[in-house]
């Protein structure tokens, strides 16, 4: 039978016992799914692709009667029944009759889609609530699901490495096309460290019965929020992509939430997860398989560009949209699951904000700015100008050495909730470092240094800019730069593996990235 004659007989209503209005065709690259008002059948297409092989009719039907019953354990009131195609001597196709069966369908009810997880989200319509009743129906899901055996292999060293690098080989070729060079090495290293520190974990978690029968595919377009939480389509074609930790299916909606936009009902999934869970050990797992998944979802993205037909400004978005999931698979891997105290220093106009704002986006750290905080502890709003002279008015001393002050004890309450913290400060003074050296001392954190420097000429252009800019909290200005060059004592009481010296004229990116690194791999 030919997908033209399924594509032709099943997208009209006269094909359908129950006469709908009209069908309409949604195809993937594995399925043909024929939504009829209020019912949805979806046939296999006969394909194989390595990871799944729906090429013979006996394939087609074990995985239809797998689909049926692996998606009865979130959704039994949608999954009816899998039913054969017939075709009669005619060449009619037929859902009824005795004529020989060529091809099945899942027979389902079709889901409200304005209940739809991702359409509540993009309406602002799934609060804490919500996202608490999904975790719920998640976490006694896991705890009903199937374990041991077969299923406790999914879980080993073994596995979890052959997955990691089977990513790595498919996504060899997407380097400098979707994947950058130093996010797919990073990654790599990433990987390995985490794995060669975690065994003892994993294979705790073997050992915990952690390892289910999940679903496999939990991301925002599979849940539905009805009268009751309603999760469907979950993988069928294939055992190692739906069998796991518990854990990595939690991480997979986070990262999905993530990815979207909706950061708030990310935590807030994990947090309601965690207590219904009562799994402790899944806090130091969550970045882990986060990096996973938006790797795996990054290389299948970029799998369509194999596609030669796909027109050029098609293309560029597909580029566009695995490029982002890789980049959110390297921060990740990049941020921090234990406290560090970073700190950015350096003259006016150096760059240090910028820096700071976007190492604590990789490295998921809180960033203290004391432009900020300084006008915060006299009550003046953030953006209002205070053009006093050097050490004078809101900079006199012993009002900075307050600010300092300030910013450590906030920074030493971020580090005892298990966060890492970078303040944001010229820390131009050998006494004002004391303080964040002694912190990281008491609280055993390791302690950086992020130095930034840039030409006269450079700086000089952007106070003029920040000038302009009615927002921004610094009053930075030329005049003040010079007399801060005068007292800037040089950062040498501080062991040099460290400290950073950054040039934010040159190329801070690279620079920015082996900080990272350099962090990151000393954390593991």
């Amino acid at each position: 039978m030919t997908d033209s004659s399924i594509i032709e007989q099943m997208t009209s209503p006269g094909f359908y016992p129950h006469r709908p209005r009209k069908v309409e065709l949604v195809q993937t690259h594995i399925s043909y799914v024929f939504i009829a008002d209020d019912y949805v059948y979806k046939v296999k297409k006969p394909v194989d692709f390595g990871f799944l092989d729906f090429t013979t009719l006996e394939k087609r039907k074990f995985y239809c009667e797998e689909e049926l019953r692996l998606n009865k354990r979130l959704a039994p009131s949608i999954y009816l029944d899998v039913v054969p195609i017939r075709r009669e001597e005619s060449g009619r196709l037929s859902l009824s009759g005795s004529a020989a069966i060529v091809d099945y369908a899942v027979f389902m009810k079709k889901l409200p889609l304005d209940k739809m997880l991702k359409i509540l989200l993009a309406r602002g319509q799934a609060d804490e609530k919500i996202m608490d009743a999904v975790a719920e129906k998640i976490a006694r899901f896991h705890q009903e699901a199937q374990t041991g055996g077969s299923i406790d292999e999914m879980g080993s060293l073994k596995t979890i490495r052959h997955n990691h690098e089977e990513n790595f080989a498919q996504t060899e070729k997407y380097v400098h096309v979707t994947l950058p060079d130093y996010q797919y090495r990073f990654i790599k290293d990433y990987v390995e460290k985490f794995l060669t520190a975690n065994k003892d974990l994993l294979e705790k978690r073997v050992a915990e019965h952690k390892i289910r029968d999940c679903h496999g595919d939990l991301h925002l377009e599979h849940i539905c929020v009805a009268d009751e939480i309603i999760v469907f389509d979950c993988i069928e074609f294939n055992e190692r992509f739906r069998c796991g930790d518990v854990a990595a299916e939690a991480a997979f909606l986070t990262m999905d939430l993530d990815y979207n936009g909706y950061a708030s009902q990310s935590r807030d999934f994990a947090r309601s997860y965690l207590k219904y869970s009562g799994d402790t050990d899944m806090n130091r797992l969550l970045n882990f398989y986060r990096c996973y998944y938006a790797y795996v979802r990054g290389k299948v993205v970029s799998f369509r560009l194999d596609q030669k037909e796909i027109p050029e400004a098609e293309r560029a978005e597909i580029s566009k949209t695995a490029s982002k999931y890789f980049d959110l698979a390297y921060t990740y891997a990049a941020r921090l699951e234990k406290p560090a105290l970073i700190l950015t220093a350096g003259l006016i106009g150096s760059g240090k904000s910028y820096q700071a704002k976007n190492l604590a986006a990789r490295f998921g750290a809180e960033v203290i700015r004391t432009d900020v905080l300084r006008k915060e502890l006299l009550s003046i709003a953030p953006a209002e100008k205070h053009h006093d002279a050097f050490g004078q008015g809101i900079y006199a001393g012993d009002i900075t050495r307050k600010t300092y002050e300030k910013a450590v004890e906030l920074a030493a309450e971020t580090i005892n909730q298990g966060r890492p913290v970078i303040i944001d400060a010229s820390f131009r003074s050998r006494s004002d470092r004391a303080l964040a050296v002694r912190l990281a001392a008491k609280l055993r954190v390791p302690l950086y240094v992020v130095e930034c420097t840039c030409p006269d000429d450079t700086v000089k252009i952007r106070l003029e800019k920040r000038m302009l800019d009615r927002d921004n909290p610094s009053d930075g200005r030329w005049e003040i730069l010079q007399e801060q060059k005068k007292q800037y004592e040089a950062i040498n009481e501080i062991s040099a593996n460290q400290c950073f010296l950054v040039d934010t004229s040159a190329d801070p990116e690279m620079l920015r990235r082996k900080i990272i690194h350099t962090i990151k791999m000393a954390e593991l």
